[in-house]
């Protein structure tokens, strides 16, 4: 079993993680606050909210099976090496837990918090379908041969897939409505410089290794920050540079029954940002 060359790297390379797990686990709460404090989802698209779930299950999925499964791990080495560590750390399994859990209230603040006329389009319903009738058509592909890694490499695939797609409902939202009012920026500040502290320590691990299997063995890891870096600078230049300090604003009217669990209103309330 391949162990760490250096301790001091394998320290530092340990803070990156968790400097990562911080930022990526805290980038969440900015949303959950604001949809608290607001007492409204207007804003937070639902789209982004639901490829999201199935974004985070399957990364969880492929996260905690490569850490816990010796079966998964064997497998890995006898593909890249059996030199080579493990690309999944524990960071990675806690983020993905943290995730889920996280996406999970976001969907009890939507049942229970206004949110106008919002609703999820058939088109993300129809992707979402698609990923898990494709995971599910692949699980008994891989039964017979017992081909675990590839099968979690299918849900590693499928996470970065719906990583790249769940960020653009939210960006043509903004862009439609000339404004971030309602999407907190906090979530994306804090995901960039997760995204960098996870490069860090993918790039520590394979200075001490002296090999850049890191990278490529676990390619959903490295793709999924650079689509997170891409969209989070898309984001960052609508809420500072393109849509700075405009709010939708408030129509008078806005009765009990919008704020009733079954919205009907397509009032948006004026909000601020977290």
């Amino acid at each position: 079993m391949a162990s760490w060359n250096s301790t001091p790297l394998e320290i530092i390379s340990q803070a990156f993680g968790w400097s990562a797990f911080f930022c990526w686990s805290v980038g969440g709460y900015p949303q959950v606050i604001l949809n608290y404090r607001r007492k409204s989802v207007v804003g937070l698209n639902f789209n982004f909210v639901v490829l999201n779930s199935t974004k985070q299950l399957s990364y969880l999925i492929y996260n905690a099976v490569l850490y816990f499964s010796p079966a998964v791990q064997r497998q890995y080495r006898e593909k890249y090496g059996v030199g080579q560590m493990i690309p999944v750390a524990a960071n990675d399994v806690a983020f993905s837990i943290h995730a889920v859990v996280l996406i999970a209230f976001t969907w009890f603040q939507i049942a229970i918090y206004e949110r106008g006329t919002q609703k999820v389009s058939k088109i993300s319903i129809g992707i979402v379908s698609a990923a898990w009738l494709s995971a599910a058509v692949c699980v008994i592909i891989a039964w017979p041969s017992h081909s675990w890694l590839w099968l979690i490499s299918v849900f590693n695939t499928i996470q970065v897939a719906l990583a790249t797609i769940k960020y653009i409902p939210q960006a043509f939202m903004n862009f439609r409505r000339k404004s971030t009012d309602g999407f907190s920026i906090g979530n994306i500040l804090f995901d960039l410089s997760g995204g960098v502290a996870n490069y860090a320590q993918m790039t520590v691990q394979s200075i001490d290794q002296g090999s850049w299997v890191n990278f490529y063995g676990n390619i959903g890891k490295l793709l999924i920050s650079l689509v997170s870096v891409f969209f989070d600078l898309v984001f960052i230049s609508q809420h500072y540079l393109l849509y700075p300090g405009k709010k939708v604003g408030k129509c008078p009217k806005l009765d009990d029954e919008s704020r009733e669990p079954l919205i009907k209103s397509v009032d948006h309330p004026q909000s601020e940002n977290v």
